[in-house]
C-alpha cells in the first residue's frame, strides 16, 4: 500500500510565531518559587507516620506510650483516636465499588500493604518525630498476603473478609456480532503484561495544614487541583466541626511533578487539619522518597489476554482482548483504568469484530492510581503489540499491516465499537509521515545487510499507531478575566498547572484577541479564596475546557471594551473592531483615525477611583466541551541491540502527533518530550516489583531504575493540525501521547531487532536481562529443533 505524507506539518526546527518562551520557566530554573517543603510557616511542627512492615497482618495491639512520652512530641494519634473524635471512612469512595473496600484514614483493625499508615507522630522536628516513631510498639499477626493476578483470582484468600473474591469490577464490550476465530486463516493468541510503574514525581506527596484566628482551615498541597481538594475537607471535618466548604481554603503554587497520582488526596493529607488542631499550630507533611514510593499510588499493573484473526494478507478480521487489572489493596483507579482501556479499542483501526471484557482485582500491595494516560497507555501497548504479532505470524511488515487496517481519513469522523466519537483526522497520513521521516526502507536495508554480515549488535525497527481520549473528566471548568485601571488584565483560572505551562499559554490566548502585551496579563490559579471554582487538571482536559473558559470570558470582555470604546469614540459599537496588532480600538475602515487603547477604556470605566487596583470590568464563565476529543499520533523508534549481553540503545525516536488546533507548538513538543521519556522508562526499565509476601523490592532510587538524560535518545517531533469539533478552539490534548506512543514504538523495535533469531515476545521493561534471556531461549528451541531433526 503506498502511503502519502501530508502537505502541511510542523516539523521539528519549525516556528511560524506561535512559539510564546513559557514565562514559567525563569523562575522556575533560579529556584525563585516556594514548594511545601521550604514554606514559611511560623513555628511549624513535623508529622510523621508509622507504617505498616507486613502487605496483610491484623493489629492485634498498639502501644503508644513511650512515644507520647519522648522529647520533641506533640501528638501521637491512632484510629482508635480517631474513631473516639468522631471521624467516619475517608470519603470519596468511587461510585460502584463494594462498601467492604472503604478505607480509614490510619489503619483500623487490619493493615492491608506495606506502607499503609498506622500510627501518626507530630514533633517540633521530622528527626524527633522519627525517632518517637521506633518507640511505638504494635503488635502485628501476620496473614497470608494476596500477592499477584494469580494468587487473587484463585480466591482461596481475600483482601477484606466480607468479600467473597478480589473482583472489585467487571466491564464489558464491543461489537454485537458472534464471531469465531477459527473462521479465519491467521490468529494469534498472546498475554501481555504492562508492568506496575510508581510515578516518582520530584516533588514527593507534601502538604501542610493550619488554622486561622478566625477558625478556618487552610491547607496548602501539592496537588492537580484545589477545589476538589476543598470538597474532600469538606466531607471529612465537615460533620465533626460543623463546617463547610467556605470555612476551608486550599492553596497550591508550583508543583514538583505529579502526572496524575496528586489528583486525589491521600489519608496522610488529609489528617492534617485535625492534626494541626490538636497541637495549635501549622503542621507539615514532607515523606521521604522511600515512603513516597509504596505510599503514593502506583500505575499500570495489567494482565492482557489477546486474540487477533484475520487473512493472510495482513487485514485484521476480530480482536477479543481480556484486561486484568491490579487495583493494589484499597480501589480508587484501576476499575476506571481497566475499563478505559477496553473502552479504546480497536484503538485507530477499523476492526469488524471486537470482545473485550475488563476486571480489577485486589491485592495486598499499594493502591494504584491514575498516571499520565489512565487506560490509554495501557490499551495502546496492547494493540501495537497484538498488530505486530499478527503481522509477524503473516509473515509481513508491521507498517503494511498497519497502513491496511487503519480507519480511513475520509471515514472521519467515526464512531468505534464502544461509542467512542474520532471527532477528526487522517491516521493513514500520520502513519506515511512517519514512516518517510524515519527513512523505514533504509532502515529494512540496513537491517537485512547486518543480518547478513552476522553482526552481533543488531538495528531494530518499531512502529506504534494510537489514539487518545482527552477532555473525558467529567464537569466545566472556571475561567474569569479582569480589566485592571491601568489596562493591564488579570485572569483567574480554575485549572491548576504542574509543569504544562498554562500559565504562557492563557496569556497567549488573551493577548492573541485583545492585543494585550502578555507581560500585562497576570494569570491566577490554584486559591480557593480567590478562584471561585474549578475541577482538577488531568485527563489532557485544560487547553479543552479551561482554555476555551478563558477565550469565552475573554470575548465578553472585548464586547464590553468595544461598546465603551465606541462611547470615546463616538461611534456604534458595531463600527468599532480591536486592532491586535497595536492592541486598541478604532473605527472600521479607518485604521489611521482616531484609537482608542484599553488603558483609556478602563480610565473611562473606573472614572475619579482613586486606587490603582481597581477593576474596570470582570467577566467570567463556566466551559464545558461538547464531549470527548481524540488526539492521535503514528511514533517510530530505531534502537541498536547487543544480542551477546541484551543491551539496547535507543538511537531515534521519530513522533507524530495531532492535536488539533496548536496554540504553542513549543510547549505541545515539551509535552511530547516528556511523555517519550517517561515512556522510554516504562519500556526499558522501570517497573516497581513485590516478592511473593508482598515486600518491595524496588522502594528507592537505587532498585527503581527512572531513565536520566544519558539514556534519552534523539526527539524528532512532527506536528499535524485537524481541528476538533469538540470545544470553541478546535484543541485535543497532547500531555498523554508521548506515553502512549513512545512504549509499544521502543517495546515493537527491540522484538523486532532480535525477530530473525526466533523471539516473538518480551515483556515489558524490555531490560537488557530480559532480552538477553529472549535470545538464549530462542537459540536454545531452535538448537533443539535441529537436534530433533537430525
Amino acid at each position: 500500500m503506498t502511503l502519502v505524507p501530508p502537505t502541511s506539518f510542523i516539523g521539528p526546527d519549525d516556528h511560524d510565531g506561535r512559539d510564546l518562551r513559557r514565562v514559567e520557566d525563569p523562575h522556575l530554573l533560579r529556584g525563585d518559587t516556594t514548594y511545601v517543603a521550604n514554606l514559611s510557616l511560623p513555628a511549624v511542627a513535623a508529622v510523621h507516620y508509622v507504617t505498616s512492615p507486613y502487605a496483610r497482618a491484623t493489629i492485634t495491639s498498639i502501644d503508644v506510650s513511650e512515644a507520647v512520652a519522648a522529647p520533641g512530641v506533640l501528638a501521637v494519634v491512632t484510629a482508635a483516636d480517631l474513631r473516639d473524635a468522631g471521624y467516619g471512612w475517608m470519603p470519596g469512595l468511587p461510585p460502584g465499588l463494594p462498601e467492604a473496600t472503604q478505607r480509614f484514614v490510619l489503619a483500623e483493625g487490619e493493615v492491608r500493604f506495606v506502607g499503609e499508615p498506622v500510627v501518626a507522630i507530630v514533633a517540633e522536628t521530622e528527626t524527633a518525630a522519627a525517632d518517637a516513631a521506633e518507640a511505638v510498639w504494635v503488635d502485628y499477626e501476620p496473614a497470608t498476603p494476596i500477592v499477584g493476578f494469580e494468587a487473587a483470582l484463585a480466591g482461596a484468600e481475600t483482601v477484606f473478609d466480607a468479600m467473597d473474591d478480589n473482583v472489585v469490577s467487571n466491564a464489558d464490550g464491543g461489537t454485537d456480532t458472534e464471531f469465531d476465530h477459527a473462521d479465519y486463516a491467521v490468529t494469534v493468541t498472546d498475554t501481555f503484561h504492562n508492568q506496575r510503574l510508581a510515578p516518582c514525581p520530584i516533588e514527593t506527596r507534601v502538604a501542610a495544614a493550619w488554622w486561622t484566628d478566625d477558625g478556618r482551615l487552610v491547607q496548602h498541597a501539592s496537588c492537580q487541583g484545589v477545589h476538589p481538594q476543598r470538597a474532600m475537607l469538606a466531607a471529612w471535618y465537615g460533620p465533626v466541626l460543623g463546617i463547610t466548604k467556605d470555612d476551608i481554603r486550599v492553596t497550591t503554587a508550583d508543583v514538583g511533578g505529579s502526572f496524575g497520582a496528586k489528583a486525589r488526596m491521600y489519608p496522610e493529607e488529609l489528617l492534617l487539619g485535625h492534626l494541626a488542631k490538636l497541637v495549635g499550630r501549622p503542621v507539615r507533611f514532607a515523606p521521604t522518597r522511600s515512603a513516597d514510593m509504596v505510599g503514593l499510588g502506583h500505575s499500570r499493573a495489567h494482565r492482557q489476554e489477546v486474540t487477533i484473526s484475520g487473512d493472510a494478507d495482513g487485514t485484521i478480521r476480530a480482536l477479543e482482548i481480556t484486561i486484568t487489572a491490579d487495583a493494589g489493596a484499597y480501589p480508587i483507579a484501576a476499575p476506571h483504568m481497566s475499563r478505559n482501556a477496553g473502552v479504546m479499542t480497536p484503538g485507530p483501526y477499523d476492526v469488524e469484530h471486537l470482545r473485550w471484557t475488563s476486571r480489577a482485582v485486589l491485592t495486598n500491595t499499594t493502591p494504584i492510581v491514575a498516571y499520565r494516560g489512565a487506560g490509554r497507555p495501557e490499551s495502546g501497548a496492547m494493540l501495537d503489540r497484538a498488530v505486530d504479532r499478527f503481522a509477524q505470524a503473516c509473515g509481513l511488515d508491521p507498517l503494511d499491516v498497519r497502513a491496511k487496517n487503519l480507519v480511513p481519513g475520509d471515514a472521519m469522523p467515526h464512531t468505534n465499537p464502544n461509542g467512542v466519537f474520532y471527532d477528526s483526522g487522517d491516521f493513514g497520513e500520520a502513519l506515511a509521515l512517519v514512516a518517510d521521516r524515519a527513512g523505514w526502507a533504509e532502515l529494512r536495508a540496513t537491517q537485512a545487510a547486518e543480518r547478513a554480515s552476522g553482526s552481533r549488535v543488531r538495528t531494530g525497527i518499531g512502529l506504534s499507531t494510537f489514539i487518545d481520549r482527552t477532555a473525558g473528566v467529567a464537569g466545566t471548568e472556571y475561567g474569569g478575566i479582569e480589566l485592571q485601571a491601568d489596562g493591564s488584565v488579570r485572569v483567574r483560572t480554575g485549572s491548576s498547572p504542574y509543569g504544562q505551562g498554562h500559565y504562557t499559554t492563557w496569556k497567549q490566548l488573551v493577548a492573541d484577541r485583545t492585543g494585550i502585551a502578555p507581560e500585562r496579563i497576570e494569570v491566577i490559579h490554584g486559591d480557593t479564596d480567590v478562584v471561585p471554582r474549578g475541577g482538577i487538571t488531568g485527563g489532557s482536559r485544560s487547553a479543552q475546557k479551561a482554555g476555551s473558559a478563558v477565550v469565552q470570558a475573554t470575548e465578553q470582555l472585548i464586547a464590553e471594551a468595544r461598546q465603551r470604546a465606541a462611547d470615546l469614540l463616538e461611534a456604534s459599537p458595531a463600527d468599532v473592531v480591536v486592532d491586535v496588532g497595536r492592541g486598541c480600538f478604532h473605527v472600521a475602515g479607518a485604521p489611521g483615525a482616531a484609537t482608542v487603547g484599553w488603558a483609556e477604556v478602563a480610565a473611562a470605566a473606573v472614572g475619579d477611583a482613586d486606587d490603582d487596583d481597581a477593576i474596570a470590568f470582570a467577566c467570567e464563565t463556566d466551559y464545558d466541551t461538547d464531549g470527548p476529543s481524540v488526539p492521535y499520533g503514528a511514533y517510530a523508534a530505531v534502537v541498536r541491540v547487543d544480542v551477546d549481553t541484551g543491551g539496547v540503545t535507543v538511537d531515534r525516536v521519530v513522533s507524530v502527533d495531532d492535536a488539533g488546533t496548536i496554540i504553542n507548538p513549543m510547549i505541545v513538543r515539551g509535552q511530547v518530550h516528556g511523555g517519550i521519556g517517561q515512556g522510554l522508562g516504562q519500556a526499558l526499565c522501570e517497573e516497581f516489583v513485590y516478592d511473593a509476601d508482598g515486600n518491595p523490592l524496588t522502594a528507592n532510587f537505587m532498585d527503581y531504575a527512572v531513565p536520566s538524560a544519558a539514556e534519552m535518545p534523539s526527539f524528532e517531533s512532527y506536528l499535524t493540525e485537524s481541528p476538533s469539533p469538540q470545544n470553541l478552539l478546535g484543541a485535543k490534548g497532547i500531555a498523554e501521547s508521548g506515553t502512549i506512543g513512545a512504549v509499544p514504538a521502543i517495546q515493537n523495535a527491540v522484538i523486532d531487532a532480535v525477530a530473525d533469531l526466533g523471539v516473538t515476545h518480551i515483556d515489558l521493561p524490555v531490560s537488557a536481562q530480559r532480552v538477553w534471556q529472549a535470545v538464549r531461549d530462542a537459540e536454545a528451541t531452535t538448537a533443539d529443533g535441529a537436534g530433533a531433526g537430525s
